[in-house]
């Protein structure tokens, strides 16, 4: 009901809902809130890890620093400066900050509904009264006012919803951290498959060299009468079935340089100045720190993501819960109301009105409670995530240290095989040349020789790639102290 009086009483009236709402929210905001109060969970895990630490690994604990700037430790200058640039410019790193803002943004809208809201309100009609014929009237109607409205949050609806968007901006974060531990790997794993694609390239491009000889050797001895056409033509064909290498290797390094530039946020073939020319696969470090798997699954930003989307579904089953109860809320409104505009701005024309409200939601066929059961189920649902993300953390590591350990030993043995290969076939053409053996002898240790070559360098390739997963895996790539 509208209510004339004098301004003063209304101003007064208004000004007590304000000091009344700052009161009763500094007195609710130490009352407790319904529903269940949150407590951080934390990951299970063994004292050691289950795989043998060889080849250099050890169970100390890694320096954050290093971790956090793991590639500095293959010191590899062009390795670094596309890492600093994939920090600076990747697209999908701009999306997982830009929903970090997202989620900054939606506690605000959340914090807003704790404070009284005032609201400006305005209007001049022109209206036309229904009367019996001949007495219809048009007449104008001037208004302004300030209203103010505030829900008491009693029993911590607001607050729980609060709490949800908190956990939902550290969850952000922590999925921005997991997006650039994995944005600096792929970074790495692509740079080391370059470089791993043109030192196959350069052994293959040797082989052909070497093979080109040969063929010109049994050619001339052919010309000669010295041996007979087969030699000259198994010459022949060895060498283009490896001249039929070039192209997938060369293919397999543009789509390589390619795959860089999209995680660099630019277009394919803006790197071939800095990757053209042929380098050397990236060597690791001897030795790896590699910790205790406690302090990896504390470390690792998926499963920290994991904990605070369980924290922000606990806190939804309060805001379902808080749904049980009554809703209080505070009104008032000070203004003007005025058919003339000239008494528009008279004390006369001076309106107010106070007072308090409740809504309380008595019957709604289950519905309330039913809301309070979905929560829970997503609260669970959200502890399953976290267990999952623990497991699927143990095993990630695990199965990098036991890729690592044996791809040094398979290269260790590549490395052995290798050399034999060479001995063997230097001593194959040096007979052959002395006519103590025949061509297919040389040509079958020419092929191992190719061969085992290749696979070398893969390995050595491997080698690097599986530090770098390990390192990823160990959430290398962030450190947890750095803001956001």
């Amino acid at each position: 009901m509208t209510t004339r009086y004098a301004p003063a009483t209304g101003i007064r009236c208004l000004l007590s809902i304000i000091f009344l709402s700052m009161a009763v929210g500094a007195i609710l905001a130490g009352c407790a809130a319904v529903g269940p109060d949150y407590r951080r969970v934390e990951p299970v895990s063994s004292q050691k890890w289950h795989a043998r630490l060889d080849g250099g690994l050890s169970a100390l604990r890694p320096s954050p620093e290093v971790l956090a700037h793991w590639w500095m430790a293959f010191k590899d200058p062009i390795l670094t400066k596309l890492e600093e640039r994939a920090v600076k410019s990747n697209l999908d790193l701009k999306e997982a900050l830009l929903r970090v803002r997202e989620a900054r943004a939606l506690r605000s809208i959340e914090r807003s509904a704790l404070f009284p809201a005032f609201d400006v309100s305005g209007a001049a009609t022109r209206q036309r009264n229904g009367e019996p014929v001949g007495t219809r009237k048009a007449g104008s109607l001037f208004s302004a006012g300030l209203d103010a409205a505030w829900e008491l949050d009693i029993f911590g609806g607001r607050r729980r919803a609060i709490e949800a968007a908190k956990a939902d901006i550290e969850a952000a974060k922590e999925d921005l951290h997991g997006v650039m531990v994995s944005l600096l790997a792929e970074v790495a794993l692509n740079y080391v498959e370059v470089r791993t694609y043109q030192a196959r390239l350069s052994v293959t491009r040797a082989d052909i060299s070497a093979q080109e000889g040969i063929y010109r050797l049994n050619r001339s001895r052919y010309h000669a009468g010295i041996i007979n056409g087969l030699a000259m033509r198994q010459s022949l064909y060895n060498l283009e079935r490896t001249r039929s290498l070039i192209p997938s290797l060369e293919a397999g390094i543009e789509k390589s340089k390619n795959r860089l530039a999209i995680l660099l946020g630019q277009r394919p073939g803006t790197l071939d100045s800095l990757l053209g020319k042929p380098c050397p696969i990236p060597v690791p470090p001897r030795t790896i720190a590699v910790g205790i798997p406690a302090e990896t699954l504390r470390r690792r930003p998926d499963i920290r993501r994991a904990e605070r989307n369980l924290a922000a579904a606990t806190a939804r089953v309060g805001i379902a819960t808080a749904e049980l109860y009554p809703r209080f809320r505070l009104a008032g409104t000070i203004g003007l109301e005025s058919i003339s505009s000239g008494e528009f701005l008279k004390w006369s024309s001076r309106i107010w009105s106070v007072g308090p409200g409740i809504s309380w939601k008595i019957f709604h066929a289950g519905a309330i409670r039913a809301g309070i059961k979905v929560q829970t189920a997503r609260q669970e649902q959200a502890l399953v995530r976290y267990e999952a993300a623990v497991l699927k953390a143990q095993e990630e590591v695990e199965d990098a240290l036991v890729s690592y350990v044996r791809q040094r030993r398979q290269r260790d043995s590549l490395k052995a095989a290798a050399a034999a290969a060479r001995q063997a076939y230097e001593l194959a053409l040096d007979q052959y040349q002395a006519g103590l053996v025949d061509f297919t002898n040389v040509l079958d240790a020419q092929q191992a020789l190719q061969s085992l070559r290749d696979a070398l360098a893969q390995s050595e390739g491997g080698v690097s790639a599986d530090v770098i997963r390990l390192y990823k895996a160990l959430g290398g790539g962030w450190k947890p102290a750095d803001p956001p």
